[in-house]
């Protein structure tokens, strides 16, 4: 009988992602006097996904490690781009990211998966991941990670606001202090909020695209992703902005982040805007201005 000459066949096995922790920092561009910019550096790698991906904005060599801004965009979990901090900001010249260097921080803006890709808790965990990485590569890039701060607006907000809340049981190291501005924190909430102008039961709307199915449908879920169902005594202070004019996130619900920080006892500084609506639309830019400087303001008091 003929033997076969053919090797035997070997299943293939694709090798394992290489440890984001363990890539090279991307080459720093100067967008700005006084400012390095490290683009798209890898903090997450998920098998079967896009590489996830974080800009890092920082003051030239001080020769000190400097605070840290972790921002988290907006765009209803579906659409958005890290280093956008709203369309009122666009022309910002020097923008948002290299005026809070200039102001003595660092920055990080992160990508998450959008919910065409994934539904909660997947953002969550990749913000969360995002801190894990900034941690591990803090003495790196020259910050002090234990002088963080999470900042967003809209749905990043909603994010920041999770991963501020979560940070002890997630194994994550506290943050000093959460900035929101416009923030949807009790999703069960938004058809009484929005005054019978929401259907929690329609599947199209940008909340049921997140949890995969609508609030309204599964209100466990949507209480597992409100940032009001997770506040403790341990929480780190917030400020929340939002505008009285918002039709798109209502006022109500930082109202109802304000109102639980308080009854755990966590420091809570809320501030309505009057007039403005989402995105701050509305408003004079002096009012814009206002909103992200007492931001700062804020933020640096929470990492002196």
């Amino acid at each position: 009988m003929a033997l076969s000459s053919d090797p035997p066949s070997v299943p293939f096995s694709p090798p394992a992602p290489p440890d984001p922790a363990a890539l090279p920092l991307p080459s720093p561009s100067r967008p700005a006097a006084g400012v390095r910019l490290l683009r798209a550096a890898v903090y997450r790698l998920l098998e079967g996904r896009r590489p996830l991906e974080l800009d890092v904005w920082l003051p030239e060599d001080t020769g000190t490690h400097v605070p840290l801004v972790v921002f988290v965009h907006g765009g209803g979990w579906h659409t958005g781009l890290r280093d956008n901090m709203g369309p009122r900001l666009h022309s910002w010249q020097p923008g948002p990211f290299a005026r809070l260097v200039r102001a003595g921080f660092a920055v990080a803006c992160l990508d998450y998966r959008l919910s065409g890709e994934a539904h909660f808790p997947a953002q969550r965990d990749d913000v969360a991941a995002a801190l894990r990485w900034l941690n591990t590569r803090a003495e790196e890039l020259g910050v002090d990670a234990s002088r963080t701060v999470l900042w967003g607006e809209s749905a990043g907000a909603h994010l920041a606001a999770l991963a501020a809340l979560s940070a002890r049981a997630e194994g994550i190291a506290p943050v000093r202090g959460c900035v929101c501005w416009y923030v949807p924190s009790d999703l069960g909430a938004l058809a009484e909020d929005h005054g019978g102008r929401y259907d929690a039961l329609d599947p199209g709307t940008y909340e049921a695209r997140l949890l995969g199915a609508p609030a309204g449908a599964d209100p466990e879920r949507a209480r597992a992703a409100s940032p009001v169902a997770h506040v403790t005594a341990q929480a780190p202070p917030f400020l929340l902005l939002h505008g009285t004019a918002d039709t798109a996130v209502p006022t109500r619900q930082s109202v109802r982040l304000a109102d639980a920080l308080r009854e755990a006892g966590v420091p809570v500084e809320l501030r309505l805007v009057e007039g403005a609506q989402h995105l701050w639309m509305g408003v004079p830019d002096e009012q814009v201005i206002d909103c992200f400087e007492r931001s700062v303001e804020f933020t640096r008091a929470r990492t002196r």
